[in-house]
């Protein structure tokens, strides 16, 4: 490694995430630690292996530098019709840095942040980082500068006689006066491109215990909510750079009525014009928050319901049941905004009865439509792993990287995914299948006139035509 200066030194951060279905993410986890890392009075470059990977050894030969950051915001796409995964390239795109460059190497992200030892084994990286990073990477990288001591470091993943140690990550930073994400103009005119969108995270942490979720495990289990003011400061900035839509990133944006209600009030005072859409619990919103949203710019609703039965709804700790559901539905609806219902189907506690039971609700719901996966893919450090080990499913030491899934005994994923086929076939709602390639052709075209959100919407909106789903001209 050349000579850093102890004030900083260069740092080129690359997005491993190559994921695009339903669309390209905005690599929004990156940003905000550049904005630190530059706070900290470090030079930075980015790379997005999305659409520059072949510039990596150019860019290693003509920048030099002193380190390198690879973040991993994907696992897998966790549907188990596919299985497939984001991880598998690592360890040939850490020995391609190596061949041009001897700088550290060093992981995050909130896939690493899942298997950090595995991973820092799997890549042959020099370190890793697991958890927020904001305020430790810049640390890390001003002790490698000064030669100095790294492995107190909270977070930190790394290698001692041979055998990977996993620092507790630190305690969940506060978020007031988080340094502003960077937006490069090229990475946001590709994105916008490529997906008609950008993203927002308003605040960190989940308190809820749905029993697959590893939302609590990466951001912690406290709500920690950025200043409202600072969001729609970023908003106004990305309204500048051209956005026309942003989705919120947060877990679910109503975990916090309050914060929800002053993030809006925020955007309303700074006149923010786009559309936008978000992950809501469908559980504990009132009229009030509704049209608050709804006049905030709210257009696009997405519900984490994961079923419509209550039986399964208690095993899968969510703690509504489906009258809930229906009431924030109808709430939305009639506030004006379009929503869809991610459901999992075949996890603890299903049955073909709650199958059928799930599908007769889902004909109460007044719009919208319902978007199901077939069984629930198990991470380590979640309730879902407890049961699967102890119901025999699981060994108590069984790698979880490669994907496994949990269907609930009695049913198969091939007798679950006959039953969704057949609901898709009795409501139009129930959409199970992959977009066809005219319809995507479509999507494009309506993109290109200006239309933007996600691809669900599309699907909805066509729901409003005849019953074969011809749109107008």
């Amino acid at each position: 490694m050349s000579a850093v200066s102890p004030g900083g030194g260069r740092c080129l951060l690359i997005s491993l995430n190559t994921c695009r279905d339903p669309y390209a993410v905005f690599p929004l986890g990156l940003a905000h630690v550049d904005a630190a890392l530059r706070r900290a009075g470090f030079e930075t470059q980015w790379l997005d292996w999305q659409y520059e990977r072949e510039q990596l050894a150019a860019r290693l030969e003509s920048w030099s530098p002193h380190f390198v950051g690879l973040s991993l915001r994907n696992i897998d796409d966790v549907l188990i019709q596919r299985q497939e995964t984001f991880f598998q390239g690592l360890g040939g795109i850490c020995r391609l840095i190596r061949s041009h460059s001897a700088a550290p190497i060093i992981l995050g992200g909130s896939g690493f942040s899942i298997f950090p030892a595995e991973l820092l084994e799997l890549s042959g990286a020099d370190y890793g980082i697991q958890g927020e990073a904001e305020a430790t990477l810049p640390r890390l990288l001003q002790h490698l500068s000064r030669g100095e001591d790294v492995f107190s470091l909270p977070g930190l993943v790394y290698r001692r006689n041979g055998v990977v140690v996993c620092n507790p990550p630190a305690q969940g930073m506060n978020l007031t006066h988080l340094p502003q994400p960077t937006h490069p103009a090229e990475s946001v005119e590709w994105y916008l491109s490529h997906s008609s969108m950008l993203n927002v995270q308003t605040q960190r942490g989940c308190v809820y215990r749905c029993c697959y979720c590893t939302y609590p495990l990466i951001e912690g289990r406290t709500l920690r909510p950025r200043p409202p003011e600072e969001v729609a400061e970023e908003l106004a900035a990305l309204e500048a750079a051209g956005a026309r839509y942003f989705f919120v990133v947060d877990s679910v944006f109503n975990g916090s009525p309050e914060h929800a209600a002053a993030v809006c009030e925020a955007m309303l005072r700074k006149n923010i014009r786009m559309n936008w859409g978000c992950f809501l619990r469908p559980a504990g919103l009132t009229d009030e928050l509704a049209r608050l949203l709804a006049r905030a710019g709210l257009q696009h609703v997405e519900f984490g319901t994961d079923s419509f039965s209550d039986a399964v709804l208690a095993e899968y700790g969510k703690h509504f049941d489906f009258a809930e559901v229906l009431r924030c539905s109808r709430l939305v609806h009639e506030a004006g905004m379009d929503a869809c219902h991610f459901l999992i189907c075949g996890g603890p506690g299903e049955t073909e009865a709650t199958l059928e039971e799930s599908f007769r609700n889902s004909e109460q719901l007044p719009a919208g439509v319902i978007l199901p996966v077939v069984g629930m893919r198990i991470y380590p450090g979640t309730p879902l792993q407890a049961r699967a080990v102890q119901e025999g499913f699981l060994a108590p030491n069984a790698s979880l990287l490669e994907p496994r899934y949990y269907v609930s005994p009695g049913l198969t994923a091939e007798k679950i995914e006959t039953r969704l086929q057949e609901f898709s076939q009795k409501s139009r709602r129930w959409i199970t299948r992959e977009a066809p390639p005219a319809f995507l052709a479509m999507v494009e075209r309506l993109r290109k006139r200006g239309a933007a959100g996600p691809l669900w919407s599309y699907y909805s909106w066509l729901s409003r035509f005849d019953a074969a789903g011809t749109p107008p001209a």
